[in-house]
């Protein structure tokens, strides 16, 4: 089996597997889902997820998050972590939305990147969620399993992100990273992954051997 055939047998499993291929991120807006990101860095979806009812609640538009002072945004994102960092950021990430882009999200890799705290991860699942374009968002579990799947061999996020893309097909490729966020919870653990359980385990050339002595 050639990468590219086990990439489309993990992509029709995966599919099978999980029938909604959805953001664990809750969001309303295209800018809401924006600062959600920038808040799940070193953060569950779930710890974010409790958090931002109450952010967005306090900053329900665009200039209500300009208007603010980074004490007062980080007051509401402490248990996220980082808090400090990721309350700049959201500030100056909304400030440039406003002075630069007009208060649009933009819907390029090279304007998302240009906001402040805002990496190719993050631009890759605005892309694929907001916009509806071909992206691989490159996250700690699509890196495992990809890795264990035979599909790469690098924990480099881009490196990971640019061989995905030769072997998907663009069409599937922002679901299949979801995909990969459910299953990696459930059965591919990053310590003891569940392989008898696991949906791609006739194509995985990894099957088990994490179990075996010495790995």
């Amino acid at each position: 089996m050639t990468k590219k055939q086990r990439a489309q047998a993990a992509v029709n499993a995966l599919k099978e597997e999980y029938p909604d291929a959805v953001c664990s991120l809750r969001s309303k807006s295209p800018l809401q889902l924006l600062i959600a990101t920038r808040l799940s860095a070193q953060c569950t979806d779930a710890r974010v997820n409790l958090v931002t009812p109450a952010l967005f609640e306090h900053f329900p538009t665009l200039d209500d998050f300009c208007a603010a002072t980074e004490e007062e945004i980080a007051q509401d994102i402490r248990s996220c972590g980082l808090y400090k960092t990721k309350a700049r950021d959201i500030l100056a990430m909304c400030r440039k939305l406003r002075d630069e882009f007009n208060g649009v999200v933009p819907d390029t890799l090279e304007q998302l990147t240009s906001l402040p705290g805002v990496g190719r991860k993050t631009a890759n699942l605005m892309l694929g969620d907001v916009f509806g374009k071909p992206a691989v968002v490159a996250d700690t579990h699509c890196i495992r399993i990809s890795n264990r799947l035979g599909l790469c061999a690098t924990k480099d996020p881009l490196k990971v992100e640019l061989e995905l893309k030769k072997l998907l097909p663009p069409a599937e490729s922002n679901d299949f990273c979801h995909r990969l966020v459910l299953h990696g919870r459930a059965v591919c653990d990053a310590r003891r992954p569940q392989c008898q359980q696991c949906c791609m385990n006739s194509f995985c050339p990894r099957v088990g051997a994490e179990e075996k002595p010495g790995k």
